[in-house]
């Protein structure tokens, strides 16, 4: 199948509901899995055919919004049906386990990020797609936004020239919930690996995945340099990834910042002949605004509102609907889980 570039495959024209969706299984239904297979039955991309949670209020308020849906007590008993691919949204450390299970059993597979703790783990994965041959995506959830889709085209259409400089940021003023994501041998690390591995997708998306030279990183906990990464996450990190192209990449990153909004979230790219920027509004979580800069003067690209939340599941089961198999694409994954690894410094 010729693939087509990857504005054309991740823009709003993949979201056209599907004749025949194929059946799908949910494999972790808390807030964030629900509300993937909510989107992805409204926008009519796939049959909510089976749901496991080992929560069963969870499982009680996903068959509120899927009441046809059957439950099921495992992944094992999950594999063994005619579903056609699964869907995984469980804690970090079960993803590439998982993940393998299901491609193994003949299973399409979009997991939440990241889909392996390291490196290695994300590379097993992907080779079980590749033997497969079965089309893995991932929940890069940014890459969907109408934003972040303007800042793609303005970079690939070459107007900045050469670019040499991004800066990324994101800062949540909250920490996360879960005791889990505190434990690094169950999380594979702090902020980095949580909210910093959709910006290094976003980048080097953004730059074709151009290959990196070397990473430095300062990683903090609790106001402190990070003196135990094996028994401790990092809540403040900072990285500075220099490519082979010469441009630099500097990472900023955290949880429970004093930044006196509830999130700022930024990729800016500066070029040769002028900048671009995504950006989100107001301290929000959910708006995002495109920004073209020409020396002093601004203009905007994009405004919100934009309904993104789910759509990159959209996009991936409307892809299995189509017949796409394992796509090289997936080796993207493995890219960035690398540049997260140097920063951690494993």
């Amino acid at each position: 199948m010729q693939q087509d570039s990857l504005i054309d495959k991740h823009s709003q024209t993949d979201l056209t509901p599907n004749v025949n969706p194929p059946k799908l299984g949910f494999l972790g239904v808390g807030w964030i899995g629900r509300n993937r297979m909510e989107v992805i039955a409204r926008h009519q991309a796939g049959e909510v055919t089976l749901i496991s949670d080992p929560v069963a209020s969870n499982v009680e308020e996903a068959l509120k919004s899927a009441p046809a849906a059957q439950t099921t007590a495992s992944l094992d008993e999950m594999l063994t049906s005619d579903l056609y691919a699964v869907v995984i949204a469980t804690p970090s450390a079960l993803h590439a386990e998982q993940a393998i299970a299901a491609l193994n059993a003949g299973k399409a597979v979009f997991c939440q990020k990241p889909l392996g703790r390291n490196q290695t783990e994300t590379q097993n994965v992907v080779e079980a797609a590749r033997a497969a041959n079965k089309l893995l995506g991932v929940d890069l959830s940014y890459r969907f936004t109408q934003a972040m889709q303007e800042v793609y085209r303005v970079i690939q259409s070459g107007e900045l020239g050469t670019i040499y400089g991004v800066e990324l940021t994101f800062h949540n003023a909250y920490g996360p919930d879960k005791p889990w994501f505190y434990d690094p041998k169950l999380s594979g690390g702090g902020c980095v690996i949580d909210l910093g591995v959709h910006l290094v997708d976003l980048a080097l998306w953004c730059l074709n995945f151009p290959e990196v030279k070397t990473v430095t990183s300062s990683l903090y906990s609790k106001g402190q340099p990070l003196t135990s990464p094996e028994d401790q996450v990092e809540d403040y990190a900072t990285a500075s990834i220099q490519l082979q192209s010469g441009a630099n990449v500097q990472l900023t990153c955290s949880w429970n910042l004093p930044a006196g909004q509830e999130a700022i979230i930024s990729a800016v790219f500066y070029g040769t002949q002028g900048g671009v920027a995504f950006k989100n509004t107001n301290g929000s979580f959910y708006d995002f605004t495109a920004e073209r800069y020409y020396g002093t003067r601004t203009e905007t690209l994009c405004f919100p509102p934009d309904d993104w939340s789910g759509r990159a599941g959209v996009v991936w089961a409307n892809r299995v609907a189509a017949g796409e198999q394992f796509n090289s694409e997936a080796e993207e994954f493995v890219k960035v889980a690398e540049v997260l690894d140097k920063i951690y410094g494993r």
